[in-house]
């Protein structure tokens, strides 16, 4: 009888788990992706359109979003294996290429074309231009990183030269203060400028702690700015993950071309608590007035050469990474079909 009673109250312990497991497939049996964001910004409006309007359940996918804050840390986070895919400049693709590790990161997404920043001051300037900021101290973010490397481009460009001698009419970028407390730092008194992301920048403005005064991105023109890596050995396993999550982003790419800005905030509203639904509209807005969303996932060979063209001018780079080893086009062309 006991062992009668055992067998039994095995049976009903698989079947209890089975149907468990059921449950589980019914609920939805989505693939969970890692992804880590270089920052938490409307700049990547079109990821959380995707998110928020179901782009990504219809191919199968659960994203769960990690806040790096750095592409060094995003990168860092997609070698040790703690995420999948990894949302950050192609600079930090490159530099791993470089470093000659086997299992480097390849990008198989573009999502944003040019500079996200804007530059952050202390008292209203309707009329600001670069040659501002000669004489002046600005916020740069890390040094090697794509934000502060246009900032430099976009001030020598002016016919600026940066240095430390602010007296002299040099410009001093500061890269000495992490990515993550940029606001807090400018807001504590350091520097005369600072370039920030939004919400950021418009938050500082909403409490009189700074004023707008450009879009970096709208001064030096297009750039592969962020796009969206994997490892070569993860994508080489999981191709047909890799093309739902593409297809996802093309989707959100598509929305965003077509739809008013105060569509698209109230749908990414959701991200972005913090703001009310009019201010999230003005942010919305104002990245589609620069154009800074790209129409397509493809990262082209030429946007990428124009990046390392800005790295060298930085100083950041001393041999450019062969464009068919750290990018792939063939999923954003498969989705495009």
């Amino acid at each position: 009888m006991k062992r009668m009673k055992s067998l039994v109250g095995i049976v009903l312990v698989l079947a209890l788990a089975m149907i468990g497991v059921g449950c589980n497939k019914q609920q939805g049996g989505l693939e969970k992706i890692k992804v880590a964001e270089v920052t938490h910004s409307v700049f990547y409006a079109p990821q959380y359109v995707a998110m928020e309007h179901g782009f990504f359940e219809e191919e199968g996918i659960e994203v769960e979003l990690l806040g790096a804050q750095g592409a060094d840390k995003t990168m860092a986070a997609l070698l040790s294996g703690e995420v999948q895919v990894g949302l950050m400049g192609p600079e930090a693709s490159i530099y791993v290429y470089n470093q000659g590790s086997k299992d480097y990161s390849v990008c198989f997404a573009q999502l944003t074309k040019r500079d996200g920043s804007f530059i952050v001051g202390r008292e209203a300037n309707e009329n600001f231009a670069f040659n501002d900021l000669a004489g002046k101290e600005i916020l740069g973010g890390r040094k090697g990183g794509v934000p502060e490397m246009t900032l430099e481009y976009g001030i020598k460009n002016s016919g600026l030269t940066i240095g430390e001698d602010t007296a002299g009419g040099e410009v001093n970028v500061r890269t000495d203060i992490q990515f993550a407390v940029m606001a807090g730092a400018f807001t504590g008194g350091e520097g005369d400028y600072v370039t920030l992301f939004e919400p950021l920048a418009t938050a500082l403005e909403k409490e009189n702690q700074g004023y707008i005064m450009a879009s970096v991105g709208e001064e030096t023109g297009e750039i592969p700015y962020t796009a969206y890596s994997a490892l070569s050995s993860y994508m080489e396993k999981n191709q047909d993950i890799i093309e739902r999550f593409t297809r996802a982003i093309y989707k959100g790419q598509q929305f965003v071309q077509t739809h008013e800005a105060e569509e698209i905030a109230k749908i990414i509203s959701p991200h972005f608590t913090e703001l009310s639904l009019e201010d999230l509209t003005t942010v919305v807005n104002r990245y589609q007035e620069i154009d800074a969303w790209c129409e397509n996932p493809i990262l082209k060979e030429e946007s990428l050469s124009r990046l390392m063209d800005v790295m060298e001018l930085a100083g950041e780079l001393e041999t450019r990474a062969p464009y068919e080893k750290i990018v792939t086009t063939q999923y954003a062309e498969n989705v495009m079909k």
